[in-house]
């Protein structure tokens, strides 16, 4: 028989409707897709170079499991630059993409029962691999009205005796809030007399339009406590490399590298050499093209009455529609049925009566989108 938690799953709703955008596609629709949370940009040249070098000279076996040790270097040098830390290539393993790094964390964490909080609206993939490490999601819904920045009085009355971590998202995938440095804070505070880690995904950090990004392991107190997820995919526009790492404790990391070594022994070799030649990318022409992009969308939104969240940092507009339509699935649904516009509808994130857009795409294929959604709101007032 099926296991009864993994037929308790649901698919990616972020996958799943742009899947079916490119069905229609392949069907021969004119269809705008600003749906998945992935750069339009080439990975740079650098990068492919590197590993093409490396695949030259036999860099084709297997590695350590926690990573070539090279890289795991220069991953410890990146993090420690931003947030005056210390960590090694011991506190560093690299998995494949952000999604194993949070997974083999859970992994390491969790006992079956274990709780763990959700701030919605947020990711997908948080509930589906808590359930799959055998813990149970808690879901602490935040509110709009502070742009979903979460505050200690959101999550305390959520804390129990089987709370075993908090996951927090800054840069936030959906939303685009950076939290402040007072929000580290105030978790800090609720957390510091608690047996309960805090996971912090970490992966669009170089995405910070407006004001800074802000890390807890900047708070010498909670280093012991946090684990960093992050990954090359957002920022180096390496989606399909699968390169992420975790930034945790020694011995968490430990416990990490052995999960790791059971489930797929190292990542790709040559993706790693890859890896290694980002640091030394200079990708801030990506980071204005992304900020131009931006600066278009909230501009071209003052076409239309919809509210949203502002975009602080990562490449996604959160956006109110439950004056329209409090059913975001049907509306998302209809809007790609009858305007050829994919989006992802906010219940997925936790957060019904609102959509996702990416603005990861060119300014005419953001335009074009636009215009199909004002032309949707004007058919439904």
């Amino acid at each position: 028989m099926i296991s009864k938690i993994v037929k308790s799953i649901q698919p990616s709703i972020t996958l799943e409707l742009n899947a079916k955008a490119i069905e229609m596609e392949k069907a021969g629709y004119d269809v705008v897709k600003l749906t998945a949370g992935e750069p339009d940009f080439i990975t740079p040249k650098e990068i492919i170079e590197n590993a093409y070098k490396a695949m030259i000279e036999g860099k084709t076996k297997y590695t350590n499991s926690a990573g070539v040790l090279e890289l795991r270097k220069k991953i410890a040098k990146f993090i420690n630059s931003s947030r005056k830390t210390e960590y090694t290539a011991e506190n560093i393993v690299v998995s494949n993409g952000g999604k194993q790094a949070l997974y083999n964390t859970l992994l390491a964490l969790l006992n079956p029962g274990d709780e763990v909080i959700v701030l919605d609206p947020s990711w997908v993939s948080y509930e589906a691999q808590i359930k799959l490490a055998r813990g149970i999601p808690i879901h602490v819904p935040l509110k709009f009205k502070n742009n979903f920045i979460p505050r200690a009085v959101d999550i305390e009355p959520y804390l129990s005796e089987k709370t075993k971590a908090i996951i927090i998202n800054s840069p936030n995938n959906p939303t685009g809030a950076v939290y402040p440095e007072e929000t580290f804070f105030e978790i800090y505070n609720l957390i510091k007399n608690k047996n309960i880690y805090l996971i912090s995904d970490e992966v669009y950090e170089k995405l910070v339009f407006e004001g800074e990004f802000y890390s807890p392991t900047q708070i010498s107190e909670l280093r012991e406590k946090t684990i960093i997820i992050n990954a090359f995919s957002k920022t180096w526009s390496m989606t399909g490399w699968r390169v992420g790492y975790s930034v945790a404790p020694i011995e968490i990391s430990r416990e990490i590298k052995k999960i790791q070594s059971h489930i797929s022994s190292n990542i790709n070799t040559p993706a790693q050499y890859g890896a290694l030649a980002a640091f030394d990318v200079d990708i801030d022409y990506y980071i204005d093209k992304f900020n131009e992009r931006r600066k278009f969308v909230m501009e071209k939104m003052k076409e239309v009455d919809l509210e949203y969240v502002h975009p602080h940092g990562a490449f996604y507009l959160f956006i109110n529609i439950s004056k329209y339509d409090n059913d975001d699935f049907n509306f998302a649904n209809q809007l790609l049925k009858t305007k050829k516009l994919a989006v992802i509808p906010g219940s997925g994130f936790g957060a019904k009566g609102f959509i996702r857009i990416s603005y990861a795409n060119s300014i005419e294929t953001l335009e074009k989108g636009l215009n199909r959604l004002f032309e949707y709101i004007d058919e439904v007032k």
